[in-house]
């Protein structure tokens, strides 16, 4: 049943067991029977309430001694305890944490796609193009681009930073940077399958450069939790079918380089109010600074001209579709994981990360038509469960220990 009820008005007086009550007041007579019928008069205001069990009067008031007194009256639902507005707000947080929960899927959904894509394009790159130090660069240059766009066409509102912001942003720039060249060379040479089964260990780093640089120490179960993801790693990558020591070396830098970011932010950026969207572009922009003159001293530009010719005569003009895709698709998936940062607990945000990976290494293998032994696929599966529950223990530790989670 749906009523509205207006809040300075004649009210209706109602009853559980059909009768009418009646009750008068000055020239105004109140008269209502279940079903309820609300009079409405005098009021602009309105609150559209919908129940689905008959209404008990809670309090009842005359307001005011004129003639155009009115009568209050407030009523709960059977079986409640709860006057009309208490329900209402109740249903309204309901729908609010619905709306919220929806919002999170859709970040999940939007994370993993993007980056399941990025993969895609970037290991079709680098086989027709390997120039991984170059392929990094455009990435983080279409990144910059596409959020300068944005602040100055007010899509996005533009941080506002000082020196002080850049000055702690400059060592989070260079393990960043590190990590990402690492990473795609890992890729330029190996199957990206395997390049993410290698950086399923990262926790590894994480405990051990933590343990023996910063004296920090864990629980028992946060050290138990490494065992299967170191093992998990190990089978995988002597049991790889196209095994390659610079592919297996880059993953394992980039793995080191990204536990360096991790604590540089949680140090550096403690107070700073940047959202997750622009923090990334800052992190963008400034990594793209400090990558640029490495690309050219490593590979530079008479390198990347030939190749380009190679790659243009061997694919076709759609090799500028994968180049265009994988650095858009790059910025927009690290984006979007940032953002869910803003809105997700950091154990949420584990767990999503962990499936991110499945999705990856899954896809990657039936896209690419990966060859993978059963004692390979058992040592991937060991590793991101370890991954998974070293998440778990991480997350709850830091909870205990008051300590935030990057």
């Amino acid at each position: 049943m749906s009523f509205s009820i207006k809040q300075s008005a004649l009210a209706t007086c109602m009853d559980l067991s059909n009768s009418f009550v009646h009750k008068r007041s000055q020239s105004r007579i109140c008269r209502s029977s279940f079903p309820p019928a609300l009079i409405l008069q005098n009021d602009h205001k309105r609150t559209n309430i919908s129940v689905s069990k008959p209404l008990h009067v809670s309090s009842f008031e005359i307001i005011g001694k004129e003639k155009r007194a009115a009568i209050q009256c407030k009523a709960y639902e059977a079986d409640k305890s709860q006057p009309i507005e208490a329900a209402a707000a109740a249903a309204a947080e309901v729908k609010t944490e619905t709306a919220k929960r929806v919002k999170i899927g859709i970040y999940f959904a939007t994370w993993w796609a993007l980056n399941v894509v990025f993969n895609i394009y970037n290991k079709k790159v680098l086989n027709a193009y390997p120039y991984p130090w170059l392929t990094s660069t455009l990435s983080l240059a279409c990144g910059s681009l596409m959020m300068l766009i944005s602040w100055a066409t007010r899509i996005a509102e533009p941080p506002k930073t000082d020196f002080e912001f850049w000055k702690t942003l400059f060592p989070v720039a260079v393990a960043h940077t590190i990590g990402h060249v690492a990473a795609t060379v890992s890729m330029s040479k190996v199957a990206v399958s395997f390049t993410h089964i290698i950086k399923s260990g990262e926790p590894a780093f994480s405990v051990l450069v933590s343990s023996c640089l910063l004296g920090e120490t864990f629980p028992p179960a946060v050290y138990l939790s490494l065992v299967p993801i170191i093992g998990g790693c190990a089978l995988a990558a002597v049991t790889e079918l196209n095994f390659n020591m610079i592919g297996f070396t880059g993953a394992m830098i980039s793995n080191l380089a990204f536990v360096f970011r991790n604590i540089f932010s949680k140090k550096g950026m403690k107070g700073k109010s940047v959202s997750g969207m622009n923090y990334y572009a800052c992190l963008s922009m400034l990594s793209l600074v400090i990558l640029t003159p490495f690309a050219i001293a490593v590979e530079g530009p008479q390198m990347w001209a030939a190749g380009w010719e190679k790659a243009l005569s061997e694919i076709g003009p759609q090799f500028i579709w994968w180049v265009a895709a994988q650095s858009i698709f790059y910025h927009l998936y690290n984006q979007v994981s940032y953002m869910s940062l803003d809105q997700i607990s950091p154990l949420t945000f584990s767990i999503g990360n962990t499936m991110k990976r499945i999705s990856v290494i899954v896809s990657s293998i039936i896209i690419f038509h990966t060859p993978v032994q059963p004692i390979n696929a058992l040592g991937a599966a060991i590793a991101i469960l370890g991954t998974f529950l070293y998440s778990q223990v991480s997350v709850v530790n830091n909870f205990f220990n008051n300590s935030t989670y990057f």
